[in-house]
């Protein structure tokens, strides 16, 4: 991967442009990656990863349509054997 400094990227903008089409570009500010200079295709991948993503909610957090998907929801049958243990004892 290549690494250029801020200034450095702002000058040769054009030349990076076109190599981040093969590989990122690190983006670098007083020594230290501040950012990185991706491909639109690149960035479409990340998008659609992080759309895979599980999401984690708490309760208070807990977005209407998937609590109503949850109430909603009904367990395999092959799994009744499982109700017993939600059974007060």
């Amino acid at each position: 991967m290549t690494a250029v400094t801020a200034t450095e990227f702002a000058k040769g903008f054009g030349r990076y442009k076109e190599e981040a089409q093969r590989e990122p570009i690190a983006i670098t500010s007083y020594g230290r990656v501040s950012g990185y200079f991706i491909s639109a295709h690149e960035f479409e991948e990340l998008q659609r990863l992080r759309a895979l993503e599980r999401r984690v909610y708490t309760v208070e957090e807990l977005p209407l349509e998937v609590a109503e998907a949850i109430g909603k929801s009904k367990m395999d049958p092959s799994h009744s054997h499982l109700d017993a243990l939600l059974d007060d004892k």
